[in-house]
């Protein structure tokens, strides 16, 4: 990789606003990977890293949420002539025999328009390519895309381009909030509570039959708590199928979390029940068991989209969540429950565990538990 090779962080819609502490949580996850780098600067709206090893230097920041794209990238200053001239050269060296590309520029310009770099920068790469059989396509029909952002003073022409998550950088917020996994639904809920800009601590309720996928499940999600350490509790829960099971596992998980947000002083619970899935009143009986223990229920699913999905898939979620389909299908019957004598035993059962958090943390979680 070049030696003017830079990891560019594009903020997210949101986080455009906040990238004091986006930047915080790039320097903490780069020394959590053990990745080496330098400098981390502004440039305009963009986070500029100059890392030893700009490949794995991305892979690790775009563990992140707040971002919108990562891109490695080579810099050039921006005048137009250099600009046109640097897009033509390296977008020759990144085409393959017979692709299509497309030039996209964005971004601001003194003089001159993006659409005029595009247009310049297509036809120099259509006259240094044509050999290879390379011709322009449309930015809807391509192989590759040449994409460059233009700030005052510099231009950066991506090498590579990644697609970020979204959302806030983490702890935006400033507050803690408690999350409990115990289904595929619930660990989507605890992911977005992250992706809120929450600080999310995190308890497991589990049985012999599922512990193995809410381990894999926690693997993904650790990460992205931008911390080297992270401290879990585990409770065992009954087994069972069919709808009125379902809703006992979630109620057991309420009284849970609330008992263990009382002992640890997190007033905010966080709520893994989408209005999507579950009747209105169980997901108001919930939060009022919150309520009455003297703490904030937060309803993190409240919003439950596609987006929210898409972040589960990218991060290695996807095979679990046609479970959640599963649970759409179900119907709930309105019959009250008391689970108090289960929730006792499960208090009993509690384990707690520190995970030191590296790619790849099932074996460890699971040589650590007590079965």
């Amino acid at each position: 990789m070049s030696e003017n090779a830079f990891v560019v962080v594009f903020p997210s819609v949101f986080a455009k606003s906040k990238q004091s502490n986006l930047m915080s949580s790039v320097r903490k996850v780069l020394r959590i990977q053990g990745q080496r780098f330098g400098r981390i600067s502004r440039d305009e709206e963009l986070v500029i890293i100059e890392a030893n090893d700009p490949v794995f230097a991305s892979s690790a920041v775009n563990l992140l949420f707040g971002i919108s794209r990562v891109c490695i990238a080579r810099r050039v200053e921006n005048k137009y002539d250099t600009v046109v001239s640097s897009i033509a050269k390296i977008g020759a060296s990144l085409l393959l025999q017979g692709e299509q590309f497309h030039v996209k520029v964005e971004g601001r310009a003194s003089g001159y328009i993006p659409k005029d770099v595009e247009i310049a920068a297509t036809s120099a790469l259509i006259e240094s390519s044509h050999k290879s059989g390379c011709r322009p396509g449309t930015e809807e029909k391509h192989d590759k895309q040449i994409y460059c952002y233009l700030t005052k003073k510099n231009a950066y022409i991506a090498i590579f381009s990644d697609g970020g998550h979204g959302g806030v950088p983490y702890n935006w917020q400033d507050q803690k909030m408690i999350c409990c996994i115990y289904d595929e639904l619930s660990a989507v809920s605890c992911l977005e509570a992250i992706k809120q800009g929450f600080d999310v601590r995190i308890i497991v309720c589990y049985n012999d039959s599922n512990l193995l996928d809410i381990v894999r499940m926690l693997n993904r999600i650790l990460p992205r708590t931008v911390s080297s350490q992270v401290d879990i509790e585990f409770f065992t829960i009954p087994k069972g199928q069919g709808a009125k099971s379902v809703l006992h596992r979630a109620k057991i998980a309420t009284w849970v979390l609330c008992s263990v947000a009382m002992e640890q002083k997190i007033s905010r619970v966080g709520l893994a029940l989408s209005p999507l899935v579950y009747p209105v009143w169980f997901i108001d009986e919930n939060a009022d068991i919150i309520v009455k223990s003297k703490l904030t229920p937060w309803p993190v699913l409240a919003g439950l989209d596609e987006q929210i999905i898409r972040t589960a898939k990218e991060i290695g979620l996807g095979k679990y969540l046609h479970k959640i389909e599963k649970l759409g299908a179900y119907k709930f019957s309105k019959e009250k429950s008391d689970v108090s004598r289960i929730v006792k035993e499960s208090l009993g059962t509690r384990q707690k565990i520190t995970v030191n958090v590296g790619p790849n943390n099932v074996h460890e979680i699971l040589d650590m538990l007590k079965h």
